[in-house]
């Protein structure tokens, strides 16, 4: 057995453990650098009472604060699923080299996880979404943006 097979079948352990133990739906995540698991993560959103916990977004919690870093340079995710929305977006604001995935979102919808709905709404004008979306100008908020930009020191990602 390869090493990547070997990565996920600790993704979808997780999965089956975090659903089996009810902590939430049948979804894992583990994070690799240099051949060496550095994060772990399953879906806990309903026991934590957090729809942010998704298996990807707890995976890459545990692997920055385990490497000292808010990015996954270097590192490779193999999640028991293709992610959703929110944890796409996770996955690309952490910049790893690659995901490996196992079901695909089509096998996550025959199973009641469907997503299309969010999709559609990121294509959607703001004030037209189902939840409404309401654009408040204010100075107050872009003056700390005329700040960001003219501050000497930042931390750029």
């Amino acid at each position: 057995m390869n090493n990547q097979n070997e990565f996920m079948d600790a993704a979808i352990e997780l999965s089956l453990q975090g659903s089996a133990s009810n902590e939430g739906r049948p979804f894992g995540c583990v994070i690799v650098k240099d051949g060496k698991i550095k994060g772990r993560g399953n879906n806990a959103v309903t026991s934590i009472n957090d729809p942010t916990a998704h298996a990807e977004v707890m995976a890459i919690r545990n692997a920055c604060q385990n490497l000292g870093s808010f990015q996954l340079s270097g590192c490779e995710i193999y999640t028991s699923c293709e992610p959703c929305p929110m944890c796409l977006g996770a996955i690309y604001w952490a910049r790893p080299d690659k995901v490996y995935y196992a079901n695909t979102h089509h096998d996550a919808a025959n199973a009641g996880f469907d997503d299309a709905f969010i999709y559609d709404e990121i294509s959607c004008e703001p004030s037209k979404r189902k939840i409404p979306m309401i654009h408040l100008p204010n100075e107050q908020a872009l003056n700390v943006f005329k700040m960001w930009i003219e501050k000497s020191y930042k931390i750029k990602y």
